[in-house]
């Protein structure tokens, strides 16, 4: 939960769709109104001519050949290098992608995040906030796929380029798509469920919509943050900085009134934790958590809201939380 009203998604900028070179769109990115979006081509699974591969394979950062002195044919490629086996990403999946990236027009190489400082990029597939070279091409791919996209302006940054990159105005950028992971937004943890102390709030587990949570009758609300971990997940350790996918229920203290869920955003949702991005009961309850766990937080007001309203969260509220750890990037 962020310190203001919704959920933060920090958009990877690097890859998101072109915008207004305006100073008040420095923001995640969304596309500039002062011309229509190009249509963007069908993908075809290959063209001529076409890029060639070396390097390391999947999980590895890959060298791009360009096809020495031939233009790019101008359609949209998205070629399967090698198959994934695991499950396939459907749009609105909160997808884990690795890439390399390379200009066909310039032949420069582009950032990566196989380098020193890069990092994956996590997204909703085909929500449209990254280029449709990474947003569509993944769609109906299996995780654990190798994917040669060779990206036309329309599928890439347009008639706009990107400064960050490099990029000039309609340039052809090919990419190397490596796809990690992904997290359907329905996704439910499974495994034995132990509650907290009978001090604390009891949960029911309510399938593929908000938990049920009981706060104690009698109880004063504790004045130190409190949790629990109900599923033990044995997945990596949650760090700071990092973007986790969760599902979560909110509750209050006081009258045990639900007042925000994943599940009323239409499934799991992604913050950035350790950073102020959320508040900080958040940020001290999960930062070094596992992913594939389920904590109980009792947060409260001073690590909450403090003495500010929040919709239908009164000032001074002690907030109870169950939260599904479901990934973290």
């Amino acid at each position: 939960m962020r310190r203001t009203a919704g959920l933060l998604l920090t958009l990877p900028l690097l890859l998101a769709v072109a915008c207004s070179s305006s100073p008040k769109a420095a923001g995640p990115a969304t596309p500039s109104t002062a011309s229509a979006a190009p249509t963007v081509p069908p993908p075809v699974g290959e063209a001529s001519p076409m890029p060639t591969l070396s390097g390391g394979g999947f999980g590895s950062k890959a060298t791009i050949t360009i096809p020495e002195g031939q233009q790019p044919s101008g359609q949209f490629v998205v070629n399967t290098v090698t198959d994934g086996e695991r499950s396939t990403v459907n749009k609105g999946d909160w997808v884990t992608v690795n890439y390399t990236a390379k200009d066909w027009t310039t032949g420069k190489d582009l950032p990566s995040s196989y380098d020193d400082n890069g990092k994956p990029q996590l997204y909703q597939a085909g929500s449209g906030q990254l280029v449709p070279a990474l947003d569509q091409s993944v769609i109906d791919k299996k995780v654990g796929t190798r994917l040669l996209v060779v990206a036309p302006p329309a599928a890439a940054f347009g008639e706009q380029g990107s400064n960050q990159l490099g990029v000039n105005k309609g340039d052809t950028v090919v990419f190397v798509l490596d796809i990690m992971e992904s997290v359907p937004q329905d996704s439910v943890l499974t495994g034995n469920m132990t509650q907290a102390a009978a001090t604390l709030p009891q949960v029911k587990d309510n399938g593929k919509a908000p938990v049920g949570i009981t706060v104690p009758a009698g109880e004063a609300a504790p004045a130190d943050l409190q949790q629990a971990v109900l599923i033990k997940g044995e997945g990596k350790q949650v760090k700071s900085g990092q973007t986790l996918v969760l599902q979560y229920t909110g509750v209050l203290w006081s009258n045990g009134q639900q007042f925000d869920s994943s599940w009323t955003h239409g499934g799991a949702q992604a913050v950035q934790i350790g950073t102020g991005s959320v508040i900080e009961g958040w940020d001290k309850g999960l930062v070094g958590q596992n992913v594939g766990s389920r904590v109980l937080l009792v947060v409260p007001p001073a690590l909450g809201y403090k003495d500010q309203a929040q919709g239908s969260v009164p000032p001074n509220s002690t907030l109870v939380f169950v939260i599904d750890i479901l990934e973290a990037v």
